[in-house]
């Protein structure tokens, strides 16, 4: 009886470790812009950011186009494609953002050709 309690309790204790061992999303650097404006994603009427990530594009819950400076400024989300260094997930076709933070300018181009 106390081997088969001890097996149970380290059955348990492995099914559990084993949940929080639960992969995390990774950070990745991706291309960001306006859906709508940028990407040519049909939308909701008005602007919304979203990602491309190897070559799909998905619209972004988590943050808002606001929060990234003036969209319409020339270096704006509805003017160019920005790098974004982001954390989420993609789920329903919708990239669920954890953490979203646009690189500056000056680094756009340090990121070129590179694959993240």
């Amino acid at each position: 009886m106390k081997k088969f309690i001890t097996a149970i309790f380290i059955l348990t204790f492995s099914l559990g470790f084993a949940q929080d061992k639960k992969e995390q999303p990774k950070t990745q650097i991706v291309e960001a812009s306006c859906g709508q404006c940028q990407f040519g994603m049909k939308g909701k009427a008005g602007c919304d950011p979203a990602v491309r990530i190897d070559g799909k594009t998905y619209f972004i819950d988590g943050t808002d186009i606001n929060k990234h400076g003036d969209a319409h400024a020339a270096d704006g989300l509805c003017s160019t494609i920005r790098k974004a260094e982001v954390v989420g997930e993609i789920k329903n076709d919708r990239f669920l953002a954890i953490s979203f933070k646009l690189l500056p300018v000056e680094e756009q181009d340090e990121h070129k050709g590179h694959n993240h």
